[in-house]
């Protein structure tokens, strides 16, 4: 079962170059900690922020493809832990079908936010790996 979430922090420590995403449950309080790459915090911060770059970046340039051909970012979700790897899935729809694409979570999630679609959690990926509760 999908659960939604939203983007509750992006915390970076520059002493491990790590960067972590903190995605929240909307309707409770577990929380799922990500650690992405440098690019894609960047790129999530820049669409928070409002700035908008002279030419399209690598997540605008794939959701323009997307929309040029003819289809729409439904959701992205988290489906998988596997050997501390996550992995996610993009919903498209199509002239009234789903296509499902292979993601990291990292860059899904960079997509929905420009997308303003939802984000999901398999429930047992939050069992796995959620914190709270």
């Amino acid at each position: 079962m999908l659960k939604e979430m939203a983007l509750f922090k992006i915390k970076v420590d520059e002493r491990r170059s790590e960067q972590v995403i903190v995605l929240k449950e909307k309707s409770g309080s577990r929380l799922l900690p990500v650690v992405i790459g440098m690019a894609e915090v960047n790129a999530i911060k820049m669409k928070l922020s409002g700035v908008k770059p002279p030419r399209p970046l690598t997540h605008d340039l794939l959701l323009n493809a997307i929309s040029e051909l003819g289809a729409k970012l439904s959701k992205v979700y988290i489906d998988k832990l596997e050997n501390n790897t996550f992995h996610a899935k993009l919903a498209l729809q199509r002239n009234g079908s789903e296509v499902i694409v292979d993601a990291r979570p990292s860059d899904s999630i960079a997509l929905a936010l420009r997308a303003d679609s939802p984000i999901f959690v398999e429930e047992e990926v939050l069992e796995q790996a959620g914190l709270g509760e």
